[in-house]
């Protein structure tokens, strides 16, 4: 019986209990705080303050990942959970949104997943970049206050209300299924929001109106270090050949790469290599040394205490996200000697060949954890001649995405292959140029790091005012601005 959790609950208590739930989860330890806090506390329902609206199941045959002229960029789950980057979006043509009477995305408009795993199903997210027609697909739902309430302050303290570990142990709780998690209307209307003051709501507002600022000024500098790239090398104006059509022999196709799938020849990606190459450049295995984690196997995953496991999944371009799984203590014991090895040092980048290939990001600090072995890990070889923010934004630019476009294969899943990755080519830049560029990739990573703290300051103390009271999460929020 050692650790086995166990909770005695009285049998009339189900009526109160959606669709009369019975399973032993339902009743974790965990759920049963959140009861026990918001029994104590005052609150008041989502149903009284705000209201939800379903997305719209657009054709999936009709997605492209390139924006159609007059289309409409939809998001999706990964959008909201941000394991996607926002140059993944997928946009639908304007007679499938009309088809499907969509609507459109405004500015603090809060995006809530209605499906997924445990970890992702009831996230939220706001949309505040309304520069680009967008729309929500019916994984997602939209959420908006009520007209005619006046408790909650603003959309942004709703959004981070929502973001609170109180609110997503709820959703986690009411999700139903087995494979996949689903919320229903009963679900996300009974669901207990904190009552807060509106001396607090204020200044929750105001800090996550700041953290956006930093957001926005974080993607600014960040689209002015890949415009600097793009101009060095001599590409910001380059237009691509957009013919299907590309005549080759067998001597010049086979014989060279091996491959007899037309995609590969398409002329769009000999420009661009070309482009490349005609000016001063170098091949990915020349430039860094190349090396790959393990795959332990699903076997040895668990959601309680071990070991961080990283997946790609688990990070884009931008950042790292919390990992979904980890490693079981016991897994990590008997391979300790290797997993001390494995673990990516500060100035290691990852690089995915698997599902999201090509997605590169530098690591700014050692990394507590091990990545999957469709991640690999490269080492600048010569700081001298290369530097790492630069090599990180050249594999993410269109220069390298392009050549990932070409060469992943696979049916259901892309595999990029390691020895099609090392001889990927590279331009290199004046080296001045190149610290220039560092320069604005840190001053664009200082801006995110920024926004984030801020955001979590404002999570923490709805914490707090729920935990304690609002005097102590006011003072949090003076000491940490």
């Amino acid at each position: 019986m050692k650790g086995l959790e166990i909770t005695i609950q009285n049998y009339k208590s189900l009526n109160s209990i959606i669709d009369y739930r019975i399973e032993a989860e339902y009743f974790d330890k965990k759920f049963l705080k959140v009861d026990t806090i918001f029994n104590i506390k005052k609150y008041i329902t989502f149903f009284e303050v705000a209201d939800y609206e379903n997305g719209r199941a657009y054709d999936s045959a009709q997605f492209s990942d390139i924006p159609i002229e007059n289309g409409i960029r939809v998001s999706k789950i990964g959008d909201v959970t941000q394991k996607r980057t926002n140059e993944s979006w997928v946009f639908v043509s304007q007679s499938e949104f009309n088809n499907k009477r969509g609507n459109c995305l405004v500015d603090d408009s809060i995006l809530m997943t209605l499906t997924g795993d445990p970890p992702d199903v009831g996230k939220v997210n706001m949309f505040i970049d309304g520069s680009i027609k967008s729309t929500w697909n019916q994984r997602v739902a939209r959420i908006y206050l009520k007209d005619n309430q006046n408790l909650f302050y603003s959309h942004k303290v709703l959004f981070i209300v929502l973001s609170n570990k109180y609110c997503r142990e709820q959703l986690e709780r009411y999700a139903k299924g087995i494979r996949q998690r689903n919320l229903g209307t009963e679900c996300i209307e009974r669901l207990k929001l904190p009552l807060l003051s509106k001396n607090l709501q204020i200044k929750l507002d105001k800090l996550i109106s700041s953290s956006f600022v930093k957001l926005s000024e974080y993607k600014v500098v960040y689209n002015l270090a890949e415009a600097l790239l793009l101009e060095d090398a001599g590409l910001e104006d380059l237009i691509l050949n957009k013919e299907l059509i590309n005549v080759k022999n067998f001597k010049d196709s086979f014989l060279v790469s091996g491959r007899l799938d037309a995609e590969y020849y398409q002329k769009k990606y000999e420009e661009i290599v070309s482009h490349i190459t005609t000016q001063k450049h170098d091949t990915l295995i020349n430039l860094v040394t190349i090396s790959k984690s393990i795959e332990p196997g699903s076997a040895y995953y668990t959601e309680d205490e071990g070991l961080p496991f990283y997946r790609v999944s688990d990070y884009n371009k931008f950042g790292l996200s919390e990992p979904d799984k980890k490693l079981t203590q016991t897994f990590v014991q008997d391979n300790k000697e290797q997993i001390e090895n494995l673990k990516p040092k500060k100035g290691t980048i990852l690089f995915s060949k698997d599902g999201s290939v090509g997605a590169a990001y530098l690591l700014r600090e050692n990394l507590n954890g091990i990545t999957s072995g469709a991640i690999l890990h490269l080492q600048i070889r010569d700081e001298k001649k290369i530097i790492p923010e630069y090599l990180v934004l050249a594999l993410n630019s269109k220069l390298v995405q392009m050549q990932a476009e070409r060469d992943a294969g696979g049916s259901i899943i892309l595999h990029w292959r390691k020895e099609e990755i090392e001889q990927v080519v590279v331009p290199i830049i004046d080296y001045k140029k190149q610290e220039e560029i560092a320069e604005l990739i840190e001053e664009s990573f200082r801006l995110k790091a920024e926004s984030e703290r801020l955001l979590e300051v404002a999570k923490k103390a709805v914490e707090m005012a729920i935990e304690e009271d609002e005097e102590v999460a006011i003072k949090f929020i003076k000491k940490s601005v």
